[in-house]
């Protein structure tokens, strides 16, 4: 257990915050996963409503193909020398930064569809089955065993499939040969999702068939706290089903739900790339970071920058969730703190020390305290 004197005074919430901060590598995480946020849709721009329009600052765009440079290998010969194309190029000339950028654009987006998708839909599956018990319990768990045994990866092609299709409108070819798209009413009212739509549908599906894990945690954690005394008090005061789960329970079921919700978006990104890769995800032209390494794995012997940089975001988003969520972990569940050698040592001392004064009688420096 944390001493005392480091935690007096302080609030709950002043509490957690002060152990995540105290995980270096969730910190250092935290601040290379914003950096990466930022890098990412500060280059491309941000396109929202139809009326927010921030272009970004890169001077290519993931469709265009300019002219070959260097032989299509990156620029870069410095931290503060990119060139044009630091990434390299690909086999048709498109900047291999702006698709990097582009594609991970999308399965970050992707990976937030899905986290909180699925996390919605398993607290409430499970905050449903662990209070109420009985028959809801029995239906919403064996709906859960159902959706569990069903592989996800055949779901998550077939849905995939459907939601890359989407909202792209209908292509028509005219008389005089022009190709004419017209765009669905959702492109036309909605300027973000005129390029976004078939991503955020794919998150939307993926996170309905992969909240069951989040739902069993839930509901264990449930079936423990319904029986604390805090609880009892409330149904005595007179308290509803619904205030007692979202004023009493829920905020003390939250650091289960955050830890695993981090969880679930690490795991998320890689669905994502996997899909993409099989050719189940994201549809070119646009592009993901699953679809860049697809594309370019014939390249990896001979081209190898093309494929190294869809991996590298793949795994450094991957490795900075995971940190958060232990950092996460730690700062809600004291019990996972770890103690470093010297500060356990230094404690021992001051207790030995503490511990000889009291036992030396006053005025005499070599009694036995008998």
């Amino acid at each position: 257990m944390e001493d005392a004197e480091a935690v007096k005074g302080l609030s709950q919430g002043q509490i957690v915050l002060k152990r995540f901060f105290g995980h270096n590598a969730a910190v250092v995480s935290m601040i290379v996963f914003a950096l990466v946020l930022i890098l990412v849709f500060s280059s491309q721009g941000i396109k929202l409503w139809g009326w927010i329009n921030i272009p970004g600052w890169w001077h290519y765009s993931y469709s265009d193909t300019p002219a070959m440079v260097n032989g299509g290998a990156p620029t870069v010969s410095g931290p503060f020398s990119w060139g044009d194309h630091p990434f390299g190029q690909d086999r048709v000339g498109r900047d291999m930064f702006a698709m990097t950028m582009r594609g991970a654009q999308l399965s970050i987006i992707v990976m937030f569809t899905i986290g909180v998708i699925g996390a919605f839909v398993g607290v409430v599956i499970g905050a449903l089955s662990g209070y109420f018990r009985g028959w809801i319990e029995a239906i919403l768990m064996r709906f859960t065993d159902i959706v569990i045994i069903i592989p996800v990866i055949v779901l998550a092609a077939v849905l995939g499939t459907v939601a890359s299709n989407a909202g792209s409108g209908t292509t028509v070819v005219n008389a005089d040969g022009s190709i004419t798209v017209s765009k669905s009413w959702i492109d036309l009212m909605f300027g973000w999702l005129q390029q976004n739509f078939g991503v955020v549908l794919l998150g939307t599906f993926l996170g309905l068939v992969i909240w069951t894990n989040m739902a069993r945690l839930v509901r264990g954690e449930f079936l423990t706290l319904r029986e604390r005394e805090f609880v009892d008090a409330a149904q005595i005061a007179g308290a509803s089903s619904t205030r007692i789960i979202f004023k009493h329970i829920l905020p003390n079921a939250l650091g289960v739900i955050i830890v695993n919700t981090t969880l679930l978006m690490s795991s998320a990104i890689l669905l994502e790339a996997g899909l993409s890769y099989l050719g189940f995800g994201v549809k070119p032209p646009d592009t993901s970071l699953g679809v860049l390494v697809s594309q370019n794995q014939e390249s990896f012997s001979t081209r190898p920058w093309l494929f190294w940089w869809p991996g590298l975001f793949i795994v450094l988003i991957c490795l900075c969730i995971n940190f958060i969520g232990d950092g996460l972990r730690d700062a809600f569940d004291p019990r996972q703190k770890k103690f470093s050698s010297k500060a356990v040592e230094r404690r021992e001392q001051k207790a030995a020390a503490k511990q000889h004064k009291t036992l030396v009688p006053a005025g005499d420096g070599t009694g036995t305290g008998a």
